[in-house]
């Protein structure tokens, strides 16, 4: 087998069983990054030969030794290497430890190539930052790959890894999932620890884990990151009864569920008839499966739940720059933010207190509201974007009026539960009219990981998914 036919889970047994070493599959990852990323600019700093002599000096015995990856520079830290954040404001802060995420995905034997691209601090749904340039979707190159998580995804999705970490905190894991025909799940709010990297409000939103082709290798990566630490604000340690490992999970019958499908927001964009097709047949995969979908109304006034989200990563922007300020000891010059950034700093950076407690307790409210659709159903069935996947410059943050009059077109179905904490996943289902992936989206409680898993395990036997995209020359 090549090795862009493994996944991760495959690619680590291939490993214990001798078929293939782990300098192999190193170097294979290797090598296809050094083919494809002059294309695709999904890879933004590299350690390969620190990789290559981590891997000659023996690797720890974990689920996932040998399978080689990458980290995204945001979020999380890779020693010896910068995380920029996409940013120019911190192109050379260089680490000089791993965060805890980086030191669990060694700890289980994954071998750390380097890391990809983000647009500046997450602060887009597409990739195209000026510090390193725009990341474009493989099967077209005049098109998004999303984001924020645009990089790792666009690595998956062309067979340069076969998992990569992301983060989420408004879809930045499932937008990117949908773009590149990727399963990609965000974890409840605090299953898996920001540790060393205080995210002030943001930690409310925000979440740590992967993009993969296939369920069990996110299953496998949340097995591997998840368990909070001594300290941690936010902590979700528990998993649902009997399930020892969310790899478990995926071998277990998530019973007869309850499926509520969602096609349309509240005060939100319109969703293209295609996806709205596209989800309505994934409702008849599932119904074949034994489940009972019924239609419902969305449980969450969409604009209500941006304003929330926006407010308290305005509130995270506006300490985070000023951190960096005061450890560069300098003010803010013209060029160190790209425009969209500094628009969200001016607006947002005169916040008071009272407004951020209101926030706060507005985002208690609206979580609370969300979660009594789970009186009637047991999940959410939506689209996961409400538009096709854009052309780049569809999102430009050197444009700030075009976040803000369509950012909401690509996170109107994601952004609610970061703000409400959920677990929720992106399975790709099909393709567009543009022949580019189409993602539906599954939501369910907070906690319900294993349960969602289980449900994707069967959906991705029952409408199985292309697992390398081909790359647009």
């Amino acid at each position: 087998m090549s090795f862009t036919s493994y996944d991760a889970v495959g690619l680590a047994a291939a490993i214990r069983s001798g078929e293939l070493s782990a300098r192999e599959a190193t170097e294979a990852a290797i090598e296809r990054i050094e083919e494809l990323n002059p294309t695709l600019n999904a890879v933004v700093g590299t350690r390969y030969e620190e990789a290559l002599a981590e891997v000659d000096a023996g690797l720890p015995q974990g689920p996932l030794t040998g399978v080689p990856t990458l980290v995204k520079t945001l979020g999380a830290d890779v020693a010896g290497l910068p995380t920029t954040r996409g940013s120019r404001l911190w192109a050379d802060d260089v680490k000089t430890e791993d965060s805890e995420i980086v030191r669990r995905m060694k700890a289980a034997g994954m071998v750390v190539l380097g890391t990809t691209n983000t647009p500046e601090l997450g602060k887009s749904a597409s990739t195209e930052p000026v510090l390193h340039g725009p990341t474009p979707n493989p099967r077209d190159l005049t098109r998004s790959a999303g984001g924020s998580s645009g990089g790792s995804a666009v690595a998956v999705a062309t067979g340069m890894v076969p998992v990569a970490h992301a983060n989420d905190g408004g879809g930045s894991i499932r937008i990117p999932a949908a773009a590149n025909g990727l399963f990609g799940i965000k974890p409840s709010r605090g299953r898996v620890p920001n540790f060393p990297n205080p995210m002030a409000f943001s930690n409310l939103t925000s979440a740590q884990l992967a993009v993969s082709r296939t369920v069990r290798d996110s299953a496998a990566m949340l097995d591997a990151l998840s368990g909070n630490l001594p300290g941690d604000v936010f902590g979700f340690g528990v998993r649902e009864p009997g399930a020892t490992t969310f790899v478990d999970a995926l071998g277990r019958e998530p019973g007869r569920l309850r499926v509520g499908l969602v096609t349309a927001l509240v005060n939100g964009p319109d969703v293209d008839p295609e996806l709205v097709e596209a989800t309505r047949s994934a409702a008849k995969v599932l119904e074949g499966l034994g489940h009972e979908v019924v239609e419902i109304t969305a449980p969450w006034d969409t604009a209500s739940s941006m304003a929330a989200s926006g407010l308290l990563m305005g509130a995270s922007l506006t300490t985070t720059v000023q951190k960096r300020l005061a450890e560069l000891g300098r003010e803010l010059r013209e060029d160190d933010l790209e425009p969209f950034t500094r628009a969200m700093l001016d607006f947002y950076g005169t916040l008071t207190g009272a407004q951020v407690a209101e926030a706060l307790a507005g985002v208690e409210q609206l979580s609370w509201n969300v979660a009594q659709v789970y009186d009637t159903v047991d999940v959410m069935l939506t689209p996961t974007l409400c538009v096709k996947v854009p052309e780049l410059g569809f999102l430009d943050m050197q444009r700030p009026e075009t976040l803000w009059e369509r950012g909401t077109m690509l996170s109107g179905f994601t952004g609610v539960f970061n703000v409400t904490g959920a677990p929720a996943m992106s399975l790709p289902h099909g393709t567009d009219s543009n022949g580019l992936p189409i993602g539906v989206h599954v939501v369910g409680p907070l906690g319900s990981e294993a349960r969602l898993l289980s449900l994707a395990a069967q959906f991705e036997a029952a409408a199985p998914w292309e697992l390398v995209a081909s790359v647009d020359r």
